[in-house]
């Protein structure tokens, strides 16, 4: 990617639906489902919620038109002080044993919930619990452990609440105490029977930023809101038309997320600070939940554990959408940079060495290429989005296939001949899992970004780099 850069040496190389009781304090019991395909891990219509539609400034009980629907907050307001702890400009608050409740049904169900908590200002402890209905309000029973919260910090709790057909939810203040608690950023999935909202053929997109993506210059990520990452991008993607622009969300990827949502897919952060795992139950954002795992120019090195999780996920079927920069882009100075990072993941892995074919050579190129592989029949080249011809560098690297590998060639540079060096762009295969690599991030870019970054328009600078980026996805998630 263009940009000016300070120069350091590089350090080398459902299982069931949930019956409601009755009683009001009974806890919900898991019951196998009736025969019927379940939708889920899509987010809810109108979710995540944040809180920054609708304006509420006491406590008295009243109701309030939010993003995701009508809600009423009983001993609670909306605030925005500087005690209040929130993504972006508001949050709930409440006190006394207030409450937060839905005015209405999720017709999709729900799956698993999250939602962001911190204490107000200098407040002590207090705790809360999640509450559901089934039945539109006139019972609920409570999901999962009360919670404590003990840091003026948001941090985020998930409940898996696995109801299908119409459900509404309710977070409620226990302590009973004057505390006050803060509310935020309260994410949906789906868990509906049938054709439920979200597109039952799309897949799911995740898109990594707990690698430095946003360091420096950068903005690698779908959405940034007040310089966090959310995990479902604001305003909801159910919003999302056939006309709907790339501004719809802020951030340099917002372009790819939006045309992936148009194309009937979901797309989701994975946030600062959550775990990379594969096969972790217990983690709502776990790769086994996922189709295609993207991850554009990571700038800190991965870990053991999350190297053995990205390759088992694409050993396993994933799809992983590797996106590096060029040599010397170390942009938050703790010296690596991508090509380095990637190379070290391939390298040094318990599951297998060199497992996709190829490496990352710590390289700088700036050109336009045509020099694209021939064949009417590969589907990243020629695929529903259209027929790849060019692919430009603003400060690229390049690779090197293994010989003999599964790696596949598709575009070198200018003056190259087609062989195993001198490339810009490959895919490969490990396992039943595909994988896609292109290196420099530059191609991906939109232009768009939060305030002070200086980004550029490479996702529609040249024709061809949407077209490539968005048939590599669908080829990711075996849709083409």
């Amino acid at each position: 990617m263009r940009m000016t850069l300070s120069v350091r040496y590089l350090v080398a190389p459902l299982l069931g639906a949930l019956l409601l009781a009755s009683c009001s304090k009974s806890e919900l019991t898991p019951e196998a489902p009736a025969a019927a395909t379940v939708l889920q891990n899509v987010s809810a219509p109108g979710f995540p919620e944040g809180f920054e539609t609708g304006t509420k400034a006491s406590y008295t009980t009243g109701s309030v038109t939010l993003g995701s629907g009508s809600w009423t907050l009983n001993d609670a307001l909306i605030g925005n002080t500087t005690a209040d702890a929130h993504t972006g400009t508001w949050s709930a608050r409440v006190r006394n044993s207030g409450s937060l409740s839905m005015n209405f049904d999720l017709a999709g169900g729900a799956g698993v919930v999250t939602v962001g908590h911190a204490l107000y200002g200098t407040d002590a402890s207090g705790t809360w619990e999640l509450w559901a209905s089934a039945n539109s309000g006139s019972s609920y029973a409570k999901v999962g452990s009360t919670i404590t919260t003990s840091s003026t910090s948001l941090s985020t709790v998930s409940f898996t609440v696995n109801i299908a057909g119409n459900v509404r939810l309710q977070v409620r203040k226990t302590d009973g105490s004057t505390n006050r608690l803060n509310f935020d950023n309260i994410t949906v999935e789906s868990y509906g029977t049938g054709g439920g909202s979200g597109g039952t053929g799309g897949k799911k997109f995740l898109f990594d930023a707990t690698h430095a993506e946003l360091a420096g210059n950068a903005d690698w990520a779908l959405d940034v809101d007040g310089g966090v990452t959310p995990r479902y991008p604001t305003p909801a993607a159910s919003g999302i038309t056939a006309s709907t622009s790339e501004t719809y969300w802020t951030a340099a990827l917002s372009s790819w997320g939006v045309a992936l949502v148009k194309l009937g897919n979901s797309v989701e952060n994975l946030p600062s600070g959550t775990a990379i795992s594969y096969g972790n139950a217990s983690n709502p954002q776990d790769l086994a939940n996922y189709n295609v795992f993207v991850v554009d120019e990571p700038n800190t090195l991965f870990t053991a554990t999350e190297k053995t999780a990205i390759v088992n996920f694409v050993k396993n079927g994933g799809g992983l959408f590797m996106i590096s920069d060029h040599n010397v882009s170390d942009r938050n100075n703790d010296g690596y940079d991508s090509p380095a990072i990637w190379n070290d993941l391939m390298a040094n892995n318990s599951v297998q060495a060199n497992p996709f074919g190829y490496s990352i050579n710590l390289t700088n190129i700036s050109e336009t290429s045509s020099n694209v592989l021939a064949s009417g029949t590969n589907t990243i080249l020629n695929g529903s989005q259209g027929a790849v011809t060019q692919l430009k560098f603003s400060n690229g690297a390049t690779m090197t296939k293994t010989s003999g590998s599964a790696a596949t060639p598709l575009i070198w540079q200018s003056t190259a001949s087609q062989g195993n060096t001198n490339i810009m762009c490959l895919s490969s295969t490990y396992g039943t899992g595909r994988v896609v690599c292109i290196t420099d991030s530059s191609p991906a870019d939109d232009g768009t970004g939060s305030p002070g970054n200086t980004v550029y328009p490479g996702w529609t600078e040249i024709a061809s780099h949407a077209k490539l980026h968005l048939n590599a996805s669908l080829w990711l998630a075996k849709q083409q």
